[in-house]
């Protein structure tokens, strides 16, 4: 009877523990993982930033940047990001393209699974757009 307390008991502890265990944690922390602008003027230089940290013990490589299509562009940092230090992602769009659009930028790195960003906005038509003297 002991030895079945005494399993028992063990089997408990280490259900309890398994249970507190959570998962890892990505090695980049995003400020934002969406943002969002409306009124945006045709043909403007507008670009949209991702500023991360790296809350991991160990240097981390952004490896990949993908968009989700040719009409957008995205930059990666060229180093590692050192433990503790931030970085961003600067992403761009074709802005000669009039309406609302909804574009996603997955980010690929040796910190963890890979990071899916989001823009999403509307380009005004040029009769629209706020004319510069």
């Amino acid at each position: 009877m002991k030895y079945t307390l005494l399993t028992l008991a063990f089997l408990f502890v280490g259900f309890v523990q398994a249970q507190k265990e959570t998962k890892p944690t990505p090695g980049l922390k995003f400020t934002t993982l969406e943002i969002v602008r409306e009124n945006i003027p045709y043909d403007s230089k507008d670009m949209f930033v991702f500023e991360f940290k790296n809350t991991s013990k160990k240097p981390i490589t952004v490896s990949n940047v993908q968009t989700s299509c040719g009409c957008t562009a995205a930059e990666k940092p060229t180093e590692p990001i050192k433990k503790g230090k931030k970085g961003a992602i600067k992403v761009t769009y074709d802005t000669k393209r009039i309406g609302a659009f909804t574009k996603t930028i997955t980010v690929f790195s040796d910190g963890g699974d890979p990071i899916v960003l989001t823009i999403r906005g509307s380009i005004l038509s040029p009769s629209d757009s706020p004319t510069t003297n």
